[in-house]
């Protein structure tokens, strides 16, 4: 019998084989088949811990005895005033720097950048009206990004095949170019000329580009570009969806370059990849901005299940794992475990450009054909998915990016399959 399911980025007409997964427990996945899966990208990158962990599992059911889904415009509950005050207590600090203040839930990291955006031009808006400063409603982003897949975070996404059909609902904004090795200067200078045209935001994955293909630049580009912002006014975004709850061996990417947003987005990571959550934190001036005796000044965003209970409930025990446990201790080996096994498989001729950020690595397969919609990565995929590894190639980029509670068996397995598709695949 065909299924009904419409599956999110497949292309139903190749009729490839869709795995079906019936359990799961730390980085493994369990198949109807009685096969399993190293989940060596963590599911898109949310698990962290691992899959159906204890402490969270137990949470949500728990919860879901208790209290499972209360409208949050006007009222509240435990879970979601203990997550706030936990990722206010984690969030990136810095001397001198309005500190992350306010926590405003969405379900995504979609929809926590579409918040972002909101709450920047509203910001600007509403400083506007009350004649503290000119309207503003530009905003910057760097090449390459990716943001998620509505509407606006697509237009501050990079354009191409994957947004083409909806070109006429993107908005504009203004690209500066990515900081490449040696051309850093060049995108700083750029940044710094559109932000004398008064943009209302710059908006990045701080130090790593996700589905842009794992581009990675230093932290002093991104301290740099964080100031640039504060001399010209202009609000500074940090999508942390990817690269926070400890992908690049700090809690939150900005933690490395001493740099606290004026906004910034959290998801995937934050109940441990284990239920649908996602946070928009802001400072105290975004807030006020909004705060005011007239309702038609209130932030108009929300959704039916802003801050649902349980999963609410979920990203409790997560901040209790994050605090309890020593979860940078575990990464950090992670971490290490793989640059080992990097560096060995970088002298493979099939390879090229191999990097790394903490637990998340990549590296090229050279190959004539390598953009996004060559037969390279399906090909990769279907290859990795016959030696029990999930691994979704970008295009020729091979990145993993597991769950911290892999082991040195599961690792030797990955690296011993990667160097067989440079045999493979290469040349």
């Amino acid at each position: 019998m065909t299924s009904p399911v419409w599956h999110p980025f497949t292309q139903h007409g190749l009729n490839e084989p869709i795995p079906h997964v019936v359990r799961a427990q730390g980085a493994l996945l369990h198949l109807a088949d009685g096969g399993t899966l190293i989940d060596a990208i963590s599911s898109w990158w949310v698990t962290t811990h691992g899959h159906c962990h204890p402490r969270i599992a137990a949470a949500i059911a728990a919860q879901a005895e208790q209290l499972d889904q209360l409208i949050f415009a006007g009222y509240t509950h435990d879970p979601a005033e203990t997550v706030a005050r936990g990722l206010i207590d984690l969030a990136p600090r810095g001397e001198g720097q309005p500190e992350l203040r306010h926590v405003f839930y969405s379900d995504s990291g979609s929809t926590a950048v579409e918040v972002a955006l909101k709450m920047a031009l509203g910001y600007w808006h509403n400083l506007a009206l009350d004649g503290l400063a000119k309207a503003r409603s530009r905003i910057l982003v760097l090449e390459h990004s990716y943001h998620g897949d509505t509407i606006g975070a697509m237009s501050i996404g990079e354009r191409g095949v994957y947004n083409a059909a909806w070109q006429p609902l993107l908005f504009d904004v203004g690209t500066v170019p990515f900081p490449t090795p040696v051309h850093e200067q060049a995108c700083l200078d750029a940044l710094d000329a559109a932000c004398a045209d008064k943009p209302a935001a710059f908006i990045v994955e701080p130090l790593i580009l996700g589905a842009g293909g794992m581009l990675i630049y230093p932290a002093w580009v991104l301290r740099e570009m964080a100031a640039i912002c504060r001399r010209h006014g202009v609000l500074f975004i940090a999508d942390e969806v990817m690269t926070g709850w400890g992908r690049t061996g700090t809690l939150f990417a900005c933690e490395q370059a001493g740099v606290v947003p004026d906004i910034m987005a959290v998801a995937k990571g934050i109940t441990g990849g284990a239920i649908p959550l996602a946070a928009t934190l802001a400072t105290a001036p975004i807030f006020d901005a909004h705060r005011s005796t007239d309702r038609a000044r209130l932030f108009y965003h929300s959704s039916s299940y802003t801050a649902n209970a349980i999963a609410c409930a979920a990203a409790v025990a997560n901040l209790a794992i994050w605090r309890e446990e020593d979860v940078l201790g575990r990464t950090a080996a992670l971490a290490q475990g793989i640059a080992t096994r990097l560096e060995r498989l970088a002298g493979h001729p099939a390879f090229a450009n191999p990097r790394q950020l903490g637990t998340i690595a990549a590296i090229d397969l050279v190959a004539a054909d390598a953009g996004y919609l060559s037969d390279l990565a399906p090909r990769l995929r279907a290859f990795f998915l016959e030696r029990g590894i999930l691994i979704r190639p970008l295009g020729n980029t091979i990145y993993l990016m597991p769950p911290y509670c892999l082991d040195d068996d599961q690792l030797d397995h990955i690296f011993l399959a990667l160097a067989a598709a440079g045999d493979h695949f290469g040349g």
